[in-house]
């Protein structure tokens, strides 16, 4: 009977199991963040960029989203914004590029919901791009991404 009661038990946790991303795909042209495992979409979301969202990242302060082949290398449950995952740009190439330049290549991209406290405006803000280089998208779709990825999985961005 115990045997029984514990089955009946994990048949929930069972039927929630979430199959998670083993990498994500930003298209900038289509405002998406699209989580796969192996060649399966599993999860869209619309999503936001930086001001100045054409082309890659050249400096800090240039308002884009960097552009290329990064990882998904750190969570951070305490930011300014409702949660956030770290990319990791600048790579080797990105400081070299700037550095060339005679500019800091910047840093600090993430991906997160809303403003800390302005959640209710995801509604207004899903229509322009309004970060400073990151990836932003709804406090809900967040919650999802959030759960869907580990710290390390690879992230593409394209234009």
């Amino acid at each position: 009977m115990r045997v029984l009661f514990l089955i009946l038990c994990l048949i929930p946790a069972i039927s929630y199991a979430q199959d998670m991303a083993d990498r994500v795909l930003v298209e900038k042209s289509k405002k998406t963040l699209s989580l796969y495992r192996g060649d399966k979409l599993l999860s869209r979301f619309h999503v936001v960029f930086g001001a100045n969202p054409v082309g890659h990242k050249q400096e800090e302060g240039d308002e884009r989203t960097p552009e290329g082949k990064y990882l998904l290398d750190y969570k951070k449950a305490d930011s300014a914004f409702y949660k956030a995952i770290h990319i990791s740009y600048p790579n080797a190439d990105d400081i070299a590029n700037a550095n060339q330049r005679g500019v800091s290549a910047g840093g600090a991209i993430m991906i997160h919901g809303q403003r800390n406290y302005f959640g209710w405006a995801s509604f207004a803000t899903r229509y322009f791009n309004w970060t400073n280089g990151c990836v932003a998208l709804s406090n809900n779709d967040m919650d999802a991404l959030w759960s869907a990825v580990d710290e390390g999985t690879p992230i593409e961005i394209r234009q």
